[in-house]
């Protein structure tokens, strides 16, 4: 029989197991960009359950110890490999609930119930993915007729390396790359690392500290600095947020009306399609602006909002915001939060890195945005706690990066709020995305709308490879630069301006309107300039080209074509 103690310190040794080869489990991640965290947010989703299991007494029940580490991944799951390990150990807590010790018996329906919760959480699973990996394992196990919980555990690693070395026949992908999939053998180092105490009763030691969370910020804050401690409210000098829709006539000019905009405020966008144009501006003449922009069409959607107001308000709630950033000092699962204002219908979340894109997302209407994006994403108790400062009834939130949507969507079942995650996939679609709320619609209308809206959106990336490889045919150096269209790797190159405004104007399309490019921390502002006016210069005519200062890092451009 296995006691609370074993099944404690079964679920530490396989953290430990996994952290110590993490770094191994990153880099069989078949696409070069640098986003090799699928061993990094693993490891960092299990810690999580390392730190609480620490905490238990060693007379501890199974049950007790299952539910503590399925908690605590919950709530510390990072990237879609972290969420599913999460859901296998979910389900292996519902298996052993009421129990005080485990048999063999036990043991097989938890990877049953493991199994079963994570396929279920997956809208269409692959097969060849960790998965497969827990699935085969599961069956096998259940098939062995082995009653013998060491013996029974050694033969559950064994299906499971089995099940991992087949990965590559079952996804073209791996067998193209020669490597096995990463997020199944993560899973066989934490089975293993379990199984060194079942059959060994040794617990693996950690070779290195685990990593911090990602910290929650709002407006241009970072590294816990708040951008309200640095400013004050007399240095807003276009102090009205104003947005509207123009309802074009047949000759309105999107081109004149953003240069009107533009030297009559800041922050200017503008997004146009074959009927209206949706313009955003901070000015200190809202009257002017919409008197001007009636010339070209009536008038829409209006929202004007006095932005000092809103700084002196948001200023009310920096210590409730500060308390989220420190949440994880705080015990697990207790969440300090703002209270819901039923007066106030919908709140936004954004997930962002760079100073540059947390302005631009805040100044859209972002009430907290979560430090993360590619290498980074953050956890689930991360969202939770970002939703949980925002006084609204309902909070959308925008994940702006495929890795993080299954995070965000484990906030659902968490935060004590009506939560709507739109399955934002890149920043431009973000941005797209909170142009097209409508404070006058319903949830289910702005959900819709403004996912249409984003999905018309184009991505380009422009990144470097952060290893050596062969991918889809092409023999890739590490330090290469990468040009990426919708997530697909389109050229190479070794100028990182040449990439940048090739892939642009590859991703100009007859009804093109305008391309946005958003540089990152390690371009600096002379060279994000030249880049955007040559962008302009290569791109057809008629197609209006700006630029962002977004500070993100691994990128050193993101493109936004629309």
């Amino acid at each position: 029989m296995i006691s609370g103690l074993t099944l404690k310190n079964c679920i530490i040794s396989g953290a430990n197991a996994l952290s110590n080869r993490r770094a191994e489990v990153d880099e069989l991640n078949v696409f070069p960009v640098p986003d090799g965290d699928t061993g990094t947010n693993m490891s960092m989703t299990i810690g999580a359950a390392r730190a609480e299991l620490a905490k238990l007494p060693d007379d501890c029940t199974v049950e007790r110890a299952a539910q503590t580490a399925a908690s605590a991944m919950l709530r510390g799951a990072r990237g879609n490999s972290g969420v599913i390990s999460s859901l296998l150990f979910r389900g292996f807590s519902k298996a052993l609930q009421g129990k005080r010790t485990a048999d063999a018996a036990d043991l097989i329906h938890a990877l049953e119930m493991g199994v079963e919760n994570a396929y279920k959480a997956v809208m269409k699973p692959t097969e060849g993915t960790m998965l497969t990996v827990a699935r085969v394992a599961s069956e096998e196990a259940a098939a062995s007729g082995i009653t013998d919980e060491a013996e029974l555990w050694a033969f559950v690693c064994e299906s499971a390396q089995k099940a991992l070395e087949h990965t590559p026949e079952q996804l073209p992908v791996l067998k193209k790359a020669g490597v096995v999939d990463a997020g199944g053998q993560g899973l066989c180092y934490i089975f293993e690392g379990m199984r060194s105490v079942l059959v060994d009763g040794v617990v693996i030691q950690a070779a290195e500290a685990a990593e911090k969370s990602a910290k929650l910020s709002t407006s241009g804050a970072g590294k816990g600095v708040y951008a309200d401690d640095l400013m004050k409210v007399e240095d807003i000098k276009n102090g009205y947020c104003t947005q509207f829709l123009v309802n074009k006539n047949p000759d309105a000019s999107s081109k004149k009306l953003r240069a009107f905009l533009e030297s009559n405020g800041d922050s200017v966008v503008v997004i146009e399609d074959d009927e209206v144009i949706n313009c955003h501006v901070h000015t200190a003449d809202p009257g002017k602006i919409v008197s001007h922009a009636l010339q070209y069409g009536y008038l829409t959607n209006f929202k004007i909002e006095n932005m000092h107001e809103q700084f002196l308000a948001r200023q009310a709630q920096g210590e409730g915001l500060k308390k989220q950033a420190a949440a994880e000092a705080a015990p697990s699962g207790e969440f300090t939060y703002a209270a819901v204002d039923n007066d106030r219908a919908f709140g936004f979340v954004a997930v962002a890195a760079g100073e540059g894109l947390k302005d631009i997302f805040t100044d859209l209407g972002v009430d907290a945005v979560v430090s993360g994006g590619q290498t980074m994403n953050p956890a689930t108790e991360d969202i939770v706690a970002a939703v949980q400062s925002v006084p609204a009834r309902t909070v959308f939130v925008l994940p702006n990066n495929k890795n993080i949507i299954m995070a965000a969507e484990q906030a659902q079942g968490i935060a004590d709020r009506a939560v709507v995650v739109l399955p934002t996939r890149t920043i431009p679609q973000g941005i797209t995305a909170m142009l097209n709320f409508n404070q006058d619609e319903s949830e289910h209308e702005n959900a819709t709308n403004m996912m249409q809206a984003a999905d018309r959106v184009a991505t380009g990336l422009v990144t470097f490879a952060a290893r050596d490889s062969d991918f889809d045919g092409r023999k890739i150096k590490k330090g290469e630069i990468l040009a990426l269209e919708n997530g697909k790797l389109v050229s190479t190159g070794s100028d990182i301006t040449k990439v940048t405004y090739r892939l642009a104007r590859s991703m100009c399309k007859k009804d093109t309107s305008f391309v946005t490019v958003i540089s990152g921390c390690d371009v600096s502002e002379e060279e994000a300039e030249r880049t955007t006016a040559l962008v302009q210069a290569k791109c057809p005519a008629g197609i209006e080209v700006s630029h962002i200062a977004g500070g993100q890092p691994v990128y050193y451009y993101i493109i936004s074509v629309e």
